[in-house]
């Protein structure tokens, strides 16, 4: 393990300049063999895998944690300046990620950790990057699942218009009121109370590192073009379609961990992916919720790194 890696120094932010915006993340055991990307889920950072880390760095891993762009202490881009943020948006920067800032120290396979929307972006770059990467653990997968291939197709016509209306929404939407409401009707902590099965983990470092990107003057606007990108995004970008691509060749082995007292994401949810895609591995943590690596951390630590040493591959 590198002599580093001191839990004070966790959080330690270090920036990358990538297309023109700051971002920001974090290292522990840098000089470690194997590397992994913890993604945070959305509203959260790369603190918010505070719990996780060293335990992995102490193992021999370069554990990296990384503010998505729109969150964090990365910069806020708007409509303007970046278009629309969606998972596709977030694998491309995790890609160029692992480029320029880990390939010139390690060229070892990646592990991706994800939380909620950090696994759908996990999942984005397993398709993207197979050959790069070892493995993914997903905790939970979010987005709806649809277990048969065909779709309803839409006029070409309609679904313009129906893309029209939904950017015009979000153009006119008071997200800047909505997010100020939120910060000062203490909104933020009614949702972790939801997110956590475990309300005794709710401190308040976790309080803050949700609740001050959400302050800043650049948070609505950046929310704006999430709420777009999403709602937008093309279906090759959905976890139906990513997992049938990612079926199709097996070459990324895949863990969920989900908690059973997830009400956000429900474990139905993650019964029907491991039902519906044998190949994936599901692992249900008892008497937990939506954020198991921060509610559960020694469970959750526990499971990964089982599951990482257990690879035929590793």
């Amino acid at each position: 393990m590198d002599p580093n890696c001191k839990k004070e120094n966790i959080n330690l932010p270090n920036y990358w300049n990538w297309n023109g915006f700051k971002i920001c993340w974090s290292v522990l055991g840098e000089g470690n063999k194997i590397p992994i990307i913890f993604l945070h889920g959305f509203g959260a950072s790369r603190k918010h895998w505070r719990n996780n880390l060293e335990y992995f760095a102490e193992r021999n891993f370069a554990s990296y944690s990384l503010d998505l762009i729109g969150f964090g202490d990365s910069d806020q881009p708007g409509i303007r300046q970046i278009g629309r943020l969606n998972n596709e948006i977030w694998c491309n920067q995790v890609k160029d990620f692992i480029a320029q800032v880990i390939r010139p120290k390690n060229s070892g396979k990646v592990i991706l950790i994800g939380n909620s929307l950090g696994s759908l972006v996990a999942l984005t770059c397993a398709v993207a990057l197979e050959d790069q990467i070892l493995t993914v653990i997903a905790s939970p997968l979010p987005d709806q699942i649809q277990v048969n291939k065909k779709s309803m197709s839409k006029k070409s016509l309609f679904k313009k218009f129906q893309d029209f209306l939904i950017k015009i929404f979000f153009i006119f939407f008071p997200l800047e009121i909505i997010l100020y409401l939120i910060t000062k009707l203490r909104i933020i902590k009614l949702g972790l109370n939801s997110a956590y099965f475990k309300k005794d983990n709710i401190d308040r470092e976790l309080i803050d590192l949700i609740t001050k990107p959400v302050l800043r003057s650049t948070s609505a606007r950046s929310l704006r073009a999430m709420c777009i990108g999403m709602s937008l995004r093309d279906k090759k970008f959905q976890t139906s379609y990513l997992l049938r691509k990612l079926s199709s060749s097996k070459k990324v082995p895949f863990l969920l961990i989900w908690g059973d007292k997830d009400n956000f994401i429900p474990l139905f949810i993650g019964k029907k992916i491991a039902k519906f895609h044998r190949w994936v591995k599901l692992k249900i943590v008892s008497n937990s919720g939506h954020c198991i690596h921060d509610e559960d951390p020694s469970v959750f630590n526990r499971i990964s790194y089982e599951w990482i040493r257990d690879l035929k591959t590793f």
